[in-house]
């Protein structure tokens, strides 16, 4: 037979409450320390240290996504232009060649700069998972105190080091007010 522990659906991560910005901070910081890296707070004011904390300051993908844009917006200018002036409708105005690459610029700038900012917007939803109308923390109803006095800290599952058992033990040993389990 399958004990109860084994029957429960696998969790989003475990939400740890808070009363203070400084009691997150250092429970922030044994969590890094501990070896835990997909973790996340949540405050009801700014508060920097967190931001510090949280971030791996990776290096973003977007700028890799915004110039593939710009740089096909160019390809797809210069080839329009280019298949038009030469092949589809050649006209000679007074003697320029057929593919005069100055007549060129103005909407070769255009283009390029119209599917470098689709790419830009695309991108960004993309990278942040957008649309999200649902994320498994508005199903808490402990974190709506997130945006009036309350602070957390999240763990999420799908960090290496997650072990439910464990974790839990581990936020318990940091004193919150609670643990929550955050289902999906």
């Amino acid at each position: 037979m399958a004990t109860e522990e084994q029957n429960k659906p696998p969790v989003y991560g475990l939400l740890a409450e808070f009363e203070t910005a400084g009691a997150l901070l250092e429970a922030l910081r044994r969590t890094k320390s501990e070896g835990y890296v997909e973790i996340d707070a949540f405050t009801p004011y700014p508060v920097h240290s967190v931001c510090e904390e949280v971030s791996d300051h990776k290096k973003s993908r977007v700028s890799r996504i915004v110039g593939t844009g710009a740089f096909l917006g160019l390809l797809v200018a210069i080839s329009l232009q280019y298949w038009i002036s030469t092949t589809a409708y050649p006209v000679s105005i007074g003697g320029r060649p057929l593919n005069s690459w100055p007549a060129f610029i103005p909407v070769a700038f255009e283009l390029t700069v119209l599917f470098a900012s689709f790419a830009a917007l695309g991108g960004m939803l993309f990278l942040n998972r957008l649309p999200r109308p649902h994320h498994p923390l508005f199903a808490v109803p402990q974190f709506e105190r997130a945006t009036v006095d309350r602070c957390f800290l999240l763990i999420q599952s799908r960090d290496g080091k997650f072990d439910h058992r464990s974790t839990r033990a581990f936020l318990e040993g940091l004193d919150p007010d609670e643990v929550i389990d955050v289902d999906w």
